[in-house]
């Protein structure tokens, strides 16, 4: 058997489908810096480092028992249903071939991204995949410089290359590179199973069971064999309580079991018939051989001499490895030969890049440098100010263009609705929208760049109601009769409102970045124009995070990524769901959240969370923003890159995609 050109679309830049989170826009709530917490009331969230050295391992704790029927009985009884297993690459190539001859590569390239057309001209050109097939394989050496490197920026380090362990941004990068799984989904946030390492995917016709038989040419960097076993081994290893998983188990809550009755037949059982179990499935892969025995010694996976060593020299499943690393610099990665060949012979296509180098560049303002330096092929710019003022020059353009396409990134004020006198009254929390000076922000802070916010989903997503919400504006008059109506006035004289003797004065946190601290102060002017008083707090993202965790803040500025099902905002604004950190409340949708999980009827389903779309822009636990547009610059030499809701490396084939030309 052959596979034709996904590559990546099976790791980890899906790890997080199901997890929703802004990848590198630090936020104040779901912060980009570190993925959301597993819910308080786990044994996750309390089994710490220190805490698994002191606990007996037992592998899978977490689990109920469970005695997984036999293989002939499943096939016998189960009446599976045929589910896609997806070369996205080649599902590309298919739709980019059916639509219209897009401009040369020299005609975009010659314009500057100044008006809707020139991007629309930029981002379909460079969009083609102009690769040609060398028989079963993208591998023609007139169309790709298969000796390139390729220079991606990453704002932070990776804290540690197990992939179990992850718990940052670039360590999402790092896995989607190197890490191993079975799913992706495409740029329609539709699931399908990865052709590189799937032959089949099944699912029982009562949505109990999915079955996966697996190819049988995976190895791992070190040689062997990529197996089924890997995969059950590594679902039980996470759902080890005294092993200290920071991120993923959060996602796996409604997997049951999963079986490896052979090397390659995966079997994978579910405690309830969901419309979500799909979501649920590609969490991170390690190699059984390496760890078994290790982790009852070190729970942490960190602190033997053992487990030392293979994090300096991990061993991977995915088309490159680490070759380099020097903290707090960069992270080299070099392509994996055992990935595509195997017995000698060629069995998947060869990844594009030769070389990927992470270059770890804290500052936005010091990446641009870079960029236009030549010292890095590609910046996802989060700054407005330096996509209007620092990618407009003759300098810029030498090296470089820019694109940018819709993304379903929400910007917002979030409410701690307890734990002070202010935001539980939704009275109070409709009045912060109507203070604030929309139009100020829009026109002078983001510069025109962004469409309104309108609520927790895109408006170009089919879970936005129709019509939508209309786009809050300034009314100070009403923002003071509503206060009034909670209560707060002054009564002393002093112009500051207050209720029960105790004055309207609040704290704002943010990430200690201008632009940010630059809305939260907007916010702060308009506020005191009604004798509310703010006082803006930034901060490192680290202590950002902890904060928001523990509910230690009144309100925050954040951002929220889409997730790649509705559900995942359940975990958001549900009761008591480990990324509520406004602690909002509210029955009906609790209760419709609950429906949308268990709803297969598309149109139904669609209703169900337009539904809690609406209910939460009517309580107004979040003031929504702006919707953040992707904003990408591209070294000119880059080709293939294309966007999902979810910008351009997040989905299948995604980085996959992008190459260098053998001639420039």
């Amino acid at each position: 058997m052959s596979a034709t050109g996904l590559r990546l679309g099976a790791h980890a830049r899906v790890l997080l489908w199901n997890l929703c989170f802004v990848l590198l826009a630090a936020t104040a709530g779901c912060t980009g810096d570190s993925p959301p917490p597993t819910k308080p009331d786990e044994p996750a969230a309390e089994a710490t480092a220190d805490e698994a050295e002191a606990v007996e391992f037992k592998l899978g704790d977490m689990l109920e028992p469970f005695d997984p029927p036999k293989l002939e009985e499943l096939n016998a009884t189960a009446e599976w249903v045929d589910r896609p297993v997806v070369d996205s690459l080649a599902q590309l190539l298919e739709l980019q071939a059916s639509e219209p001859e897009p401009p040369t590569e020299a005609e975009a390239l010659a314009l500057k991204n100044d008006t809707p057309g020139a991007n629309e001209a930029i981002r379909r050109a460079m969009g083609r995949v102009r690769i040609a097939k060398n028989g079963d394989f993208y591998d023609d050496e007139a169309g790709a410089d298969w000796d390139a490197e390729i220079i991606r920026y990453a704002n932070g380090d990776i804290n540690s290359t197990n992939y179990v362990l992850y718990n940052s941004a670039t360590e999402a990068e790092v896995h989607a590179l190197c890490g191993f799984g079975l799913f992706s989904f495409d740029a329609e946030m539709k699931p399908f199973a990865a052709a590189e390492s799937v032959v089949s995917w099944q699912t029982s016709g009562n949505g109990l069971i999915d079955k996966v038989v697996m190819r049988d040419d995976l190895v791992w960097s070190d040689g062997e064999p990529i197996t089924a076993h890997d995969v059950a081994w590594s679902f039980k290893l996470i759902m080890s309580s005294v092993v200290p998983i920071p991120a993923v188990r959060q996602g796996m809550k409604e997997i049951r079991w999963i079986e490896a009755y052979d090397d390659q037949t995966l079997v994978y059982f579910y405690k309830d018939s969901l419309a979500t179990n799909i979501w649920s499935v590609n969490f991170p892969v390690i190699p059984k051989h390496i760890y078994e025995e290790s982790v009852a010694e070190d729970p942490t996976l960190t602190r033997s001499e053992y487990h030392v060593r293979y994090e300096d020299k991990p061993v991977l499943g995915g088309p490159y490895e680490i070759a380099d690393r020097k903290r707090g610099q960069e992270v080299i990665l070099k392509r994996r030969e055992s990935y595509y060949l195997h017995q000698g012979e060629q069995v998947r296509d060869r990844p594009f890049f030769k070389t990927v180098r992470l270059k770890i560049i804290p500052d936005q303002s010091v990446a641009m440098l870079a960029l236009r330096k030549g010292d890095l092929d590609e910046l996802q710019i989060f700054d407005p100010r330096l996509w209007v003022s620092q990618t407009i020059s003759n300098e810029f353009y030498r090296r470089n263009t820019k694109v940018q396409a819709p993304q379903w990134l929400t910007w917002s004020f979030q409410w701690n609705t307890k734990g002070n006198p202010f935001f539980g009254d939704v009275r109070v929390r409709r009045a912060m929208g109507l203070a604030f000076d929309h139009e100020e922000l829009h026109n002078n802070l983001r510069f025109g760049l962004d469409l309104p916010g309108i609520g927790t989903y895109h408006p170009d997503s089919p879970w936005c109601p129709d019509p939508t919400p209309q786009p809050q504006v300034q009314d100070l008059a009403a923002a003071r009769k509503l206060l009034r109506q909670a209560n707060w006035q002054d009564t002393d004289g002093d112009g500051v409102l207050d209720k029960d003797g105790k004055p309207f004065e609040f704290t704002v946190i943010c990430r200690n970045e201008q632009w940010r601290i630059d809305i939260c102060n907007l916010l702060k002017e308009n506020l005191e124009r009604l004798g509310v008083l703010v006082n803006v707090q930034p901060m490192e993202a680290t202590v950002l995070i902890d904060k928001s965790v523990n509910h230690q803040f009144q309100a925050a500025f954040g951002g929220w990524s889409t997730g790649t099902d509705p559900d995942t905002s359940e975990n958001i604004f549900a009761t008591d769901e480990g990324r509520n950190f406004g602690q909002y409340t509210n029955a009906e949708v609790d209760r419709l959240f609950a429906e949308g999980k268990r709803e297969f009827d598309f149109e139904k389903r669609r209703k169900i969370y337009q539904r809690i779309h609406q209910v939460l822009w009517d309580e107004c636990c979040y003031t929504w923003l702006f919707h953040q547009n992707a904003f990408y610059a591209f070294n000119k030499e880059l080709r293939g890159y294309n966007f999902s809701p979810r910008g351009p490396f997040s989905f299948g084939p995604g980085f996959s995609s992008m190459y260098r030309p053998a001639a420039l």
